[in-house]
């Protein structure tokens, strides 16, 4: 009876899985430096983004000023060449000769002095001159206005693109190369943008935020009315159409605050749809834009771009036929 209980299970553990005699792995103990490394990661606090400050009189309206904002790009800055040098100068010039002609003219030819009418017909030098002199002023306006629409129109390769979106009141910007990301940008009440250092009217809760130095492509387009986008110390302007995308571009080398605003009537509110930009150096705007990204829950693994691996999946194709 004993024997044929030991035959029995002998039997039934042979049968048993070889699973069942596994002894479970002993957990790998980490190097005491290993542990250290870990825990130092674990607690290393993630980089603060400190907001800049904006400098007064850099990128904003200055009280009682008559002339163009300072420019902060090398499209704004040719812009304001042709304008103080090209353009001003021109103007002024038509505009005293006019007003001395219309002096001497009221002066010189005043009833009293010329009893008797003249019957003079024309002056075929006075109607060469006034001909040919409008064309050679027009031809010196037209040559730096075509260069200047020419660094307008031809931006070089795009670093970096943003959304613009223009809503009832308000802009959104969505960052697409960044997983998507996208706020709001609301203008801050009085007290708010005075605690915040901002200019009344032109603070925001979120400003746009991009590299210095580098090129930044806009996608301009809106929600409900037409809009404009305009940073008059960039030179920028580009009206925001419903159903329509417009591109614009620039390139700001100093960091800083920036200050614009919708420049198309929209609405009651037109005048409280302020725009502001921050311009920081790339190593704190990475900053900016990974904690941005924290916040909405997009993981950098979901912004960068998988071009590349479709790409190279085409071309081993072939090699399989």
């Amino acid at each position: 009876m004993g024997r044929t209980k030991t035959l029995a299970l002998g039997l039934a553990l042979m049968m048993l899985p070889a699973a069942a005699f596994a002894q479970e792995a002993a957990p790998t103990v980490p190097a005491p430096a290993e542990v250290v490394a870990a825990d130092a990661g674990a607690s290393a606090p993630a980089p603060a983004v400190v907001e800049l400050k904006p400098t007064e009189g850099i990128g904003m309206p200055v009280p009682e000023a008559i002339e163009l904002q300072e420019q902060f790009t090398d499209v704004g800055n040719y812009g304001r060449w042709m304008h103080d040098t090209v353009l001003m100068p021109i103007i002024t010039i038509i505009c005293l000769f006019v007003l001395a002609l219309l002096l001497w003219v009221v002066v010189r030819y005043r009833a009293s002095a010329n009893p008797t009418p003249s019957r003079t017909s024309h002056n075929t030098a006075i109607e060469v001159a006034w001909t040919l002199i409008p064309v050679l002023v027009l031809i010196g306006i037209a040559v730096p206005s075509i260069r200047l629409l020419a660094k307008q129109y031809d931006p070089p390769k795009a670093d970096l693109t943003v959304k613009v979106v223009g809503h009832q009141w308000y802009w959104t910007y969505e960052y697409p190369d960044a997983g998507e990301l996208s706020f709001d940008s609301v203008m801050l009440s009085d007290e708010d943008a005075a605690k915040r250092g901002d200019p009344r009217l032109l603070g925001v809760d979120n400003r746009m935020v991009v590299p210095a130095g580098k090129v930044v492509k806009l996608l301009v387009t809106a929600d409900d009315v037409i809009h404009s986008w305009a940073m008059p110390s960039f030179w920028v302007k580009m009206d925001a159409v419903p159903g329509r995308i417009n591109e614009t571009w620039f390139k700001v080398d100093r960091p800083g605050v920036y200050y614009g605003q919708c420049s198309e009537l929209c609405g009651t509110k037109h005048g409280f749809m302020p725009i502001a930009v921050e311009v920081l150096p790339e190593a704190e705007y990475q900053a900016w834009l990974a904690a941005k990204q924290a916040a909405a829950g997009i993981t950098p693994e979901a912004a960068v771009p998988a071009a590349p691996e479709a790409a190279a999946a085409p071309a081993a194709a072939p090699a399989q036929i």
